[in-house]
């Protein structure tokens, strides 16, 4: 399928985003899901999903919350940006919205078939958006920055929730993402969880030399946090995994 991407730029969280939209040729009506970009920052990864996503007939808004900034290599920076957003909610919220808001107002969405899919923090922010009740279908999060596991906040959703992490993921730990899990089973939620065996956190994410060109094998170049580290097998199979879940959601070909 042809598709269409271009820069969508926006204000919101004292700063100038630059997300990147990608839609198939036609006139839709097409359904919709927003992504949240992991903390380093809306990288090729994301806007490749974007693109992905629109080839197999998604109508793909990748949101900026980071201004245009890549921390990829200064996790010092990044947590500096990233911890006090985290911790407020309103906040993380807001961002989120403006970007929903956005994706929604193009022409040849389908307002009533939207999806999330989020990485690191950005899984967070999807997560608010759907805890103060954004009707998403379907929602992907992989490695997560989870909310409290309160069951009383999700009682009224009506998503399908995937759930993806790695088995070594000091960030986001499978007993976590089963605690969550648990909250969503109480709340009546219909929810699967993936864990990944062998894999760390943002196993998606390939090393890359400091101008951005692949680097060879899988340990990273670069500093990052704690905990990296990247599982080429993995990558594919959540990525299959989240193609799954919207196929079956809105019964398209995934």
């Amino acid at each position: 399928m042809m598709i269409a991407t271009r820069e969508v730029t926006y204000d919101v969280d004292g700063l100038s985003m630059v997300a990147h939209l990608a839609q198939p040729d036609g006139e839709g009506p097409w359904p919709a899901v927003l992504i949240g970009h992991d903390g380093i920052g809306l990288d090729d990864y994301q806007r490749h999903r974007a693109d992905d996503l629109a080839v197999h007939g998604y109508m793909a808004l990748a949101m900026d919350y980071h201004g245009g900034q890549l921390y990829f290599g200064r996790p010092d920076a990044m947590l500096a940006r990233v911890m006090p957003l985290m911790a407020d909610v309103e906040r993380m919220q807001a961002i989120g919205r403006v970007a929903l808001d956005i994706l929604l107002a193009m022409p040849g969405v389908d307002p009533d078939r939207i999806a999330a899919l989020g990485y690191g923090a950005g899984g967070r922010i999807v997560l608010e958006l759907a805890r103060i009740g954004v009707p998403f279908k379907a929602i992907a999060v992989v490695h997560p920055g989870l909310p409290d596991a309160n069951a009383e906040d999700w009682t009224d959703l009506t998503s399908t929730f995937l759930l993806c992490t790695g088995s070594e993921d000091p960030l986001c730990t499978p007993e976590q993402i089963l605690t969550f899990g648990r909250a969503l089973q109480d709340a009546g939620v219909d929810w699967r969880a993936n864990i990944y065996g062998g894999a760390k956190h943002a196993f998606w994410a390939r090393p890359t030399n400091p101008d951005g060109s692949p680097a060879a094998g899988i340990t990273h170049t670069e500093a990052t946090v704690p905990g990296v580290g990247y599982h080429p097998k993995h990558a594919t199979r959540a990525w299959q995994a989240v193609l799954d879940l919207l196929g079956e959601t809105f019964q398209t070909l995934g």
